[in-house]
């Protein structure tokens, strides 16, 4: 493999999406000298702290062009850009992580595929296209879970069934290429955040718990408590994943845990709201290893040297900021999102555990 071309400081990054974790990915691209161009097509809280920022649409092939030129590298808080607005921009200049990543990660049929095809196991899963390959799917289980191939996320575009419900008012729900989940019966949900710089280097953190409540994550523990022998299993599976992948950036693995073992429930390339705990638990954190691996620099050392418990501010949480403030221990970040609304992700807190 090749030696990484480095980029000077002073160069600048795009990243494409200009939400909370464009807004850190920023910060920390800012520590390590280089100045951020944020492309977003809507609000953008990146856009108080980055060195430039577009508002455009996807599809303004002029202001795509403009973009992609000012820029030494492009980069992604968000997976789902048209694929027209990523082949222009690759025309221009590079995109870490690369196009297969996010083919992969954007299909949830491609993605299940492609960790079958690794050995790895994941819930047994079927292509759905009609109420009529719902019910041929539904075929002989208790349940499941009907999620849209594409642009899903947060719990949306999900819908659970069970047997003896009628098809076509779930899919009707959906309308869109779809896969049926099988449920996975598991103990605890962890997740890994891994990262692949250029020449190939590979670091990975601890495993966090993940709590979720109505979809939406709520707290990630780490140590993760969790069996010992599964942490590096863990740290192994997802390591042959960006492998696999020639991946370059941070990734987010979520991971079941059952009896017979590790399941892979989803991957995400990007950095992932379960690695904010890296904030207060590491020297280098997920927002810099990715900067680092995508500026072509050597990977920081992903060791953990406190405990932690990241907790999301959602909707109304935000309204405990005072309490929290006065808590010893306590990290806070805002988003600088000026509206609170249900389900909507203010900001969030790392508390030190001793």
């Amino acid at each position: 493999m090749s030696k990484p071309k480095q980029l000077p400081p002073g160069a600048v990054i795009g990243i494409l999406g200009g939400g909370q974790l464009g807004r850190m990915l920023s910060v920390a691209a800012s520590r390590l000298g280089y100045r951020c161009h944020v492309y977003e097509p809507g609000a953008a809280p990146a856009g108080d702290v980055a060195h430039r920022l577009t508002t455009a649409p996807y599809e303004d092939e002029a202001a795509l062009r403009a973009f992609a030129a000012s820029v030494d590298v492009v980069t992604y808080e968000f997976e789902n850009v048209p694929a027209e607005a990523l082949d222009l921009i690759e025309s221009i200049v590079p995109i870490r992580p690369n196009r297969r990543a996010l083919a992969v990660s954007q299909d949830r049929l491609a993605e299940k595929d492609f960790l079958s095809g690794l050995g790895l196991s994941v819930a047994p899963y079927a292509a759905v296209d009609s109420a009529e390959d719902l019910a041929a799917a539904m075929a002989g289980r208790a349940r499941g879970i009907l999620k849209t191939r594409r642009f899903g996320y947060d719990g949306k575009g999900q819908v659970r069934v069970a047997a003896g419900d009628d098809p076509a008012a779930a899919w009707a729900q959906v309308n869109a290429p779809a896969v049926l989940e099988g449920f996975v019966e598991f103990s605890a949900e962890i997740s890994v955040i891994a990262a692949r710089g250029q020449d190939g280097a590979v670091a990975v953190y601890d495993p966090g718990l993940n709590v979720h409540r109505d979809g939406i994550l709520r707290t990630t523990t780490v140590p993760c408590g969790q069996p010992a022998r599964l942490i590096p299993e863990a740290v192994l599976l997802a390591s042959r994943i960006v492998t696999a992948l020639d991946y370059v950036g941070v990734m987010g693995v979520e991971l079941f845990v059952t009896p017979q073992g590790l399941v892979v429930n989803e991957i995400a390339p990007r950095v992932h709201n379960s690695g904010h705990w890296t904030q207060a638990g590491c020297a280098v954190d997920q927002f810099e290893q990715h900067i680092r691996a995508v500026a072509g620099l050597p990977l920081g050392d992903g060791q953990r040297h406190a405990d932690v418990v990241m907790e999301n501010l959602i909707g109304d949480d935000i309204q405990r900021l005072p309490q929290l403030l006065a808590q010893p221990d306590t990290q806070i970040h805002l988003y600088g999102k000026a509206e609170s609304r249900p389900g909507r992700k203010m900001g969030h807190v790392n508390r030190i555990r001793r």
